[in-house]
């Protein structure tokens, strides 16, 4: 299907350099011939983005069923539209990714027709694309959070959800980017994404539901007193994957980068404002973990659905986001114990949970059936920003998101 790239020596350039260099003259040109849709039907405009994976065709998705349109995400007055059209068409590629991340809900849950999240799963799903084979890595929690932004694989205490805020204890050097040993809080010589954006000069933040005290995290050795969700405070520390590295806790970095989710609001003002790197996680009730909720509200899916119609239209009117954003919306783990299949690259430990991605870099109501897991998540924010891999993301068979996802062709 698709051709191979290799990596220069050392690991520096991102595998998917030369197809983004090859294909941005072709996808500009492609669409600024498109005849202008109509209000009604007007999809985001499009481009392309860099990817390492071969090239899969997408498969458009089955019509959604009507939902209401939000008023925060009605169409932009046309001038809008034709000024973000523009900015769209001179960006070469990605410059502001989004994560959110929701709790424990596999992908039949959350995507089949039963699902309780018509905004997730109807209204958005018909703007994005569907990664139909994305699977997180482990069970519980905790790891597939770290996975995200360092490459790192499970260990026991991690596994566990860090009940103990306990250093990491090394057993033997590290084996191709990947700190083998037993804990939590990993020494300074463990390299994360935030680091390496801050290294190249791009800009980064982890915006946290409930925080409230910047880079908030228990004392090393102490008990973790937000394991479990307090009226007034449902933030949790395992959720935010940014506190468990030393490089990140014991830098001014932390204070200034590792904030409260309230600060996205002016942050999303305008593109300079908003970091590179936006990596959101809401408080127990909102991902959808607590049901019910510790405050008495009903907590599960619905809840966490209804926090996404609050939230994600703010994002996606940003100036940041329309010029050459993406926001990838997944779930940390499946429910119970629930595998993927075996033998795939970076493993299916946490089962299959599915991801959505909207950007104007995609086509809306399409479908990727090619596989990820949270490993590629963090390849594919590597090879936007020209960033070495780190961990398992440079694992053999680890693919960033492609032109099945980037797929805004025409």
């Amino acid at each position: 299907m698709g051709r191979k790239v290799s990596r220069r020596p050392g690991g520096g350039a991102p595998r998917g350099a030369q197809w983004l260099a090859l294909g941005v003259a072709a996808i500009v040109s492609g669409a600024a011939s498109q005849p202008a849709p109509s209000p009604q039907n007007a999809s985001p405009p499009v481009s392309a983005a860099a990817t390492a994976a071969p090239l899969p065709t997408a498969v458009p998705a089955p019509a959604p069923a009507p939902v209401p349109v939000p008023a925060a995400a009605a169409p932009a007055p046309a001038a809008e539209s034709v000024a973000n059209a523009a900015a769209v068409l001179r960006a070469a590629r990605p410059g502001h990714i989004f994560v959110i991340n929701l709790e424990n809900r596999g992908y039949g849950t959350v995507w089949g027709p039963a699902s309780k999240t018509p905004y997730l799963s109807k209204f958005l799903r018909a703007r994005g694309v569907l990664l139909s084979q994305y699977y997180a890595i482990a069970h519980h929690s905790q790891p597939n959070y770290l996975a995200q932004i360092s490459g790192q694989t499970p260990n026991a205490m991690t596994r566990a959800d860090c009940g103990t805020y306990a250093r990491f204890k090394p057993a033997g050097p590290p084996y191709r980017g990947v700190f083998r040993g037993n804990g939590c809080l990993y020494p300074r010589s463990v390299p994360t994404v935030a680091g390496q954006l801050t290294a190249a000069r791009k800009s980064w933040k982890g915006y946290m539901e409930d925080m409230r005290i910047p880079c908030r995290h228990p004392q090393p050795g102490a008990r973790d007193g937000s394991q479990s969700a307090k009226r007034g405070d449902q933030y949790a520390t395992r959720h935010n994957p940014f506190v468990y590295f030393e490089a990140i806790t014991s830098s001014p970095d932390c204070r200034r980068r590792v904030v409260d989710f309230r600060a996205l609001a002016s942050d999303l003002r305008s593109a300079a404002t908003t970091p590179n790197l936006s990596y959101i996680t809401p408080n127990l009730c909102h991902d959808g973990h607590d049901s019910p909720c510790v405050d008495g509200r009903p907590g599960g899916l619905a809840t966490a659905d209804a926090w996404l119609l609050r939230q994600v239209p703010p994002i996606l009117r940003s100036p940041a986001f329309q010029r050459d954003g993406v926001l990838v919306i997944t779930f940390d783990e499946a429910e119970g114990r629930s595998v993927g299949p075996p033998g795939k690259p970076g493993g299916t430990a946490g089962g299959h949970v599915g991801a959505l991605v909207l950007s104007p870099f995609v086509r809306g109501g399409t479908t990727s059936t090619r596989f990820y897991n949270h490993y590629s998540l963090l390849a594919t924010i590597e090879d936007i920003f020209s960033l070495p891999r780190l961990g398992m993301a440079r694992a053999a068979g680890v693919s960033s998101f492609g032109p099945d996802v980037f797929n805004a062709r025409r």
